[in-house]
């Protein structure tokens, strides 16, 4: 009898939302995402240690920006082996308000892909969904270079990313719904804010629903999941990136799973199009309190973690 996992797969590309490679052999994704959270996690991990330990011996003179760049291709190169797809690196947190300053990174980290032999085809280039990402990875994408827009938490972003033309967003759930959730405080009903009713599930659903009324070529990838529930609300998405805890919950269920997001029905909708020029994108955004704070809060995670790997490197180096 097939699990859950396999069923998702019918209807949506599943995607491993990790560093860690025994994961992926054991769930079998399509692609993989990472970011500096999960590099963070993973190099403290005696498993993952020789890759630092490596690429530190073999760019001695490299500076601490440069090594990470080495080490987060490394890692890629590696998770390449175990998936048939695409793996996304991204783009360092700190240069979010800087659209030149991330492009010539993103070029970098292809470069260096492309030194190893891996075709850009497989990679995407993850950056925040900042107006200043969205507009490199706007110039990013004209030369080739697939972009993964990460960070992304309201239709305001995502329709200035569809506007962009990038090949995938990663709008995510989870922060949503942790949003609403503390906010809420002691009126939070989880059951009655579950599945289809999740904030985060429903904002997936928006914006799958009008890219596919406005025929956006821009992939959809629900992101960043606290439970089973809100995985299986989003069947028939585009893609879904899911945690290894929550891959093996899948893989460990029996229960049926059904698609819920149709293209087709969607077709259908009565949804008008929103402009996507930078006085829409920073009004809309401004009016929205959960998308303004979560971009905001992500960016200064990601900035620290980054900030930590840098420390590390600069041990394993002394």
């Amino acid at each position: 009898m097939s699990n859950q996992l396999d069923e998702l797969r019918k209807f949506t590309t599943v995607v491993a939302d990790t560093g860690d490679f025994q994961s992926m052999r054991e769930h079998r994704p399509t692609d993989a995402t990472t970011n500096p959270s999960l590099i963070l996690k993973a190099i403290q991990k005696d498993a993952y240690r020789p890759l630092l330990e490596q690429t530190i011996q073999d760019h001695p003179n490299a500076s601490t920006p440069e090594t990470l760049d080495h080490l987060l291709v490394r890692f890629g190169k590696q998770i390449l082996e175990i998936v048939p797809g695409r793996v996304s690196t991204e783009v360092d947190a700190r240069l979010s308000f800087d659209t030149q300053a991330t492009i010539e990174r993103a070029r970098h980290l292809i470069a260096l892909y492309e030194k190893e032999g891996i075709s850009r085809d497989r990679i995407l280039i993850k950056i925040a969904s900042t107006w200043e990402g969205i507009n490199a990875a706007r110039t990013l994408q004209k030369e080739g270079i697939k972009c993964n827009m990460t960070l992304l938490f309201s239709m305001a972003q995502a329709v200035a990313c569809a506007d962009a033309k990038v090949q995938l967003i990663s709008p995510f759930v989870g922060r949503i719904y942790d949003w609403y959730k503390r906010n809420a405080g002691s009126q939070w009903n989880e059951e009655a804010n579950a599945g289809i009713n999740d904030p985060g599930v429903q904002s997936v659903t928006r914006i799958y629903n009008y890219f596919k009324k406005h025929d956006i070529k821009t992939e959809i990838m629900g992101a960043s999941f606290r439970n089973k529930g809100q995985i299986i609300a989003l069947a028939g998405c585009d893609l879904l990136t899911i945690s290894p805890e929550l891959l093996a919950n899948l893989a460990q269920s029996q229960e049926v799973v059904q698609p819920v997001l149709n293209a087709k029905e969607a077709g259908q909708l009565d949804i008008a199009p929103i402009k996507a020029n930078e006085v829409a994108f920073r009004f809309m955004l401004n009016e929205d309190a959960m998308g303004t704070e979560k971009l905001a809060e992500g960016i200064r995670a990601f900035v620290a973690d980054s900030i930590k790997l840098d420390r590390i490197i600069e041990q394993a180096r002394a």
